[in-house]
């Protein structure tokens, strides 16, 4: 363990130091290609800052004017009929948007049902088997100024509801109830293979 934690404690010095030595190496002006960098990187935020800023406004909007529930209510239905937990639909509805938020209602879910309860397995799964779509494109896509993103939001939004209804196929899956259902059901069927003369 504590070769683990000297590597992990080493790793960005270790890191700098290997792009310093490259860098005389080839004799190149480490400082300034520094600031070009710096400069290149403030450009870039200030850029990104106003897409930035309305996808945080947004996702305070969509929490507190109570539209995100109003939408629950609605979607409700259909996700009842796919057995996905009423309980993880905000996860579910903020997960395209913000990671942010979406990681405070994680969090908020796990408090409230454990995180080993298949509401906590079905959250976690999720949030490691989808992406901040909107986020996602909204920032690269202005970045590189890249207009039509009609299809790439499509395929980016199906992927997520693949992901998520896979999440709660697996999770309900790999249940305690669904495997001691199968233990019985492998336990009768070795009886009634072998138990039986």
């Amino acid at each position: 363990m504590q070769l683990v934690h000297f590597f992990s404690a080493s790793a960005i010095p270790a890191t700098i130091i290997i792009i310093i030595l490259w860098g005389l190496k080839d004799k190149v002006k480490i400082f300034d290609t520094f600031l070009e960098g710096s400069k290149d990187g403030i450009k870039i935020v200030v850029e990104l800052f106003s897409t930035f800023l309305g996808i945080i406004l947004e996702v305070g909007l969509l929490r507190n004017s109570g539209f995100l529930d109003f939408v629950i209510s609605i979607v409700s239905s259909i996700t009842n009929l796919l057995k996905i937990p009423s309980q993880i639909l905000p996860l579910i509805m903020l997960r395209p948007i913000s990671g942010s938020a979406s990681i405070g209602v994680a969090v908020d879910i796990m408090k409230n049902y454990g995180v080993d309860s298949l509401i906590g397995n079905i959250t976690s799964t999720i949030m490691g088997s989808t992406e901040t779509t909107f986020y996602v494109i909204a920032i690269y896509t202005s970045c590189v100024k890249i207009k039509k993103i009609r299809f790439a939001l499509l395929v980016a939004l199906l992927s997520d509801i693949v992901g998520i209804i896979v999440a709660v196929a697996v999770c309900r899956i790999m249940s305690w109830n669904f495997c001691w259902h199968l233990k019985i059901f492998i336990v009768l069927f070795l009886y009634n293979q072998h138990g039986v003369s």
